[in-house]
């Protein structure tokens, strides 16, 4: 199958208009017109995922977050991006990142499908018609009362976390919710808008949480990679569904974050 023809059924799946103005998705490095037969996903486009694409002979990469954000001069082995687009160069692969086109077509939903969350609706509003609106993150209700402590427990052992970070009454009793998957401390304003008891996400700054408590807006910070880990499963079952000739390489990612 072609690059080409992998693309159009991933822009299906995330339209590239749903993406961010500020932001960089699409075939980044490469050619279109590779001929793929093995493809492999990530969260990351880092060295060591880069290394195993590599190493496991794939043809095209599938990101999540983009390799490339601002615009580049050069692209040379003296620095940590360079090397890794020489990498890829090298190696023939072609290298395609789906970041907020699949946080609003793809990721909002699968999180809320996670965390079971009933009644959702569209956090953070980034596109609305006539038929529907679209947007970052969902809010709605938990699938049982719990206290904040419970839910925390509950997202550890959904998501499969060590650790998760809480702001609040360990006590608190919650019986809404938003969800946002990434860095989430533009979504408090709308969690508030949105009256719910918790807002869970990732990257929350020591004074956004204190505003948020202030305003009666509890919060668990699951990390940034903690609850984006899901694009890789959820892309892998596109895969095995929509595009089964397709071999998959078996990519191991950590959470950069460790216990200790």
């Amino acid at each position: 199958m072609k690059c080409q023809d992998i693309i159009q059924k991933l822009e299906e799946l995330s339209p590239p208009s749903f993406a961010e103005d500020w932001d960089n998705v699409g075939l980044l490095v490469g050619r279109n017109d590779k001929e793929v037969r093995k493809i492999a996903v990530a969260v990351d486009a880092t060295e060591d995922v880069i290394k195993q694409a590599v190493s496991q002979k794939v043809d095209m990469l599938i990101t999540h977050h983009p390799l490339l954000f601002k615009s580049v001069k050069r692209v040379t082995n003296e620095d940590f991006i360079g090397r890794r687009i020489v990498k890829l160069l090298q190696s023939d692969i072609s290298y395609y990142a789906m970041h907020t086109n699949f946080d609003i077509m793809g990721m909002a939903d699968e999180a809320a499908d996670e965390i079971n969350l009933q009644s959702r609706r569209v956090l953070d509003v980034t596109y609305e018609d006539e038929i529907s609106n679209e947007g970052i993150g969902r809010y709605g209700k938990l699938p049982r009362i719990m206290s904040l402590e419970e839910c925390a427990e509950y997202i550890k052992q959904i998501f499969q976390l060590a650790h998760v970070r809480v702001y609040g009454d360990l006590d608190a009793t919650l019986e809404t919710a938003a969800i946002s998957p990434g860095a989430g401390g533009d979504m408090i304003v709308s969690a508030l808008q949105a009256n719910v008891d918790v807002l869970i996400t990732g990257d929350i700054k020591h004074h956004e949480a204190l505003d948020a408590l202030e305003q009666g807006l509890t919060i668990i910070d699951a990390g940034h990679y903690g609850l984006e880990q899901i694009f890789s499963p959820y892309m892998n079952e596109f895969f095995h569904r929509e595009m089964p000739e397709l071999a998959r390489a078996d990519i191991h990612e950590e959470n950069p974050i460790k216990d200790i």
